[in-house]
């Protein structure tokens, strides 16, 4: 017999396929410990995650700060450091400036011993030959010295008498600028003192009037004061509440109702309407008193009846309770035999202990 497939066989196998497929690669998802997502804190690992990158983040924050603050401080070294080579290049050149226009060397004591121009300065001097080392201007070369001393030494008193007339002088100018000065702040105090003693008495002006005018209006007060008092004196006294006219007792919601800031008390006939209230109350009160004590009573006597039938009655309840727990541990001992010889014949009849082959088939499928 020939087999003829259909087509929804074969529309149904192509659909068992697939899901045969789709269930092995989910089963590789889910036990592959590398790739499976179920039962992992997806929100923690994002969390952990963004406070990395927001630590990395910091990081480099404060790095670029700390980049930043090097680069400020280099710069700042460059500069001073090339301040100090300009400093330093400005006192060489003043030092050699200095140097070459007060300290020549023709200005030495000893020049004219080291004066390389010195043969060429004397006229008509020769060293005989036979004679080296001979001083023959001596004389000479010691007055040109002491005339030369001389020059110094009057140089520097001229220089030295200059340096006094010019410091005096810078002294009396020193002086002359100190005393306009005080002139100056003199004059200044003085005006100071005529502006603060114009705004005193300004002052004083201001607080005499101001201190009359609260007295005028103190006295103007005081004096209005004194005469609404003897008014509302007067109308307290000719009012009625010291009067105490009966009229003013009734209220203007009733003549059943009563005003209590006009009330005087109770007139004759109503004490003794309140007199017999007090007494009725007194009875109705005695009366109350005695039919709650006898309530009391019944109530005891109810309460103690009802004690002794709930006693009786538990007593009742204890002993069937007794009963029971006796038939119950009766019950729990056969129930323990019975559960001792089950045990001790399954350990007689199951003797095969599980392999590896048991466990196998458990955790198979994904479902």
């Amino acid at each position: 017999m020939n087999q003829v497939e259909l087509l929804s066989d074969r529309v149904s196998a192509v659909q068992l396929d697939g899901r045969r497929n789709r269930e092995l690669q989910r089963r590789e998802r889910i036990f592959d410990d590398n790739v499976r997502t179920i039962g992992v804190d997806k929100d923690a690992l994002d969390h952990q995650v963004k406070e990395l990158r927001e630590k990395d983040q910091r990081q480099a924050n404060e790095f670029k700060i700390y980049a930043d603050e090097l680069l400020c401080s280099d710069r700042v070294a460059c500069v001073l450091e090339q301040r100090q080579k300009k400093d330093e290049r400005l006192l060489n050149e003043a030092i050699v400036q200095f140097r070459q226009q007060f300290q020549q060397p023709a200005s030495r004591r000893e020049f004219d011993l080291n004066d390389p121009e010195l043969l060429k300065k004397q006229e008509g001097v020769r060293i005989l030959p036979g004679l080296p080392g001979e001083d023959l201007a001596q004389k000479d070369r010691l007055r040109k010295q002491q005339e030369q001393l001389r020059a110094w030494t009057l140089q520097q008193q001229d220089e030295l008498e200059r340096a006094k007339q010019q410091l005096h002088q810078e002294m009396h100018q020193y002086d002359q600028s100190r005393l306009a000065l005080d002139n100056r702040a003199l004059e200044l105090q003085k005006m100071e003192d005529q502006s603060k003693k114009a705004a005193a008495i300004a002052t004083k002006d201001f607080n005499l009037a101001l201190a009359a005018e609260i007295t005028n209006r103190h006295l103007q007060e005081h004096h209005e004061e004194e005469e609404n008092n003897q008014t509302d004196i007067l109308n307290q006294l000719n009012g009625d509440l010291l009067m105490e006219n009966p009229e003013q007792n009734i209220s203007v919601l009733g003549l059943s109702r009563l005003r209590k800031d006009y009330y005087k008390g109770m007139s004759a006939k109503e004490l003794q309407q309140y007199t017999q209230y007090q007494l009725q109350q007194a009875e109705d009160r005695k009366r109350a008193v005695m039919e709650q004590r006898e309530k009391e009573l019944q109530e005891h006597h109810e309460r103690m009846t009802s004690t002794r039938a709930a006693l009786l009655l538990e007593r009742q309840h204890a002993r069937i309770n007794k009963e029971l727990r006796r038939a119950m541990d009766n019950t729990n001992a056969r129930l323990a035999q019975t559960h001792d010889a089950q045990k001790k014949h399954l350990q007689d009849v199951y003797t095969n202990i599980p392999d590896e082959r048991y466990f196998s088939q458990f955790n198979t499928s994904s479902r």
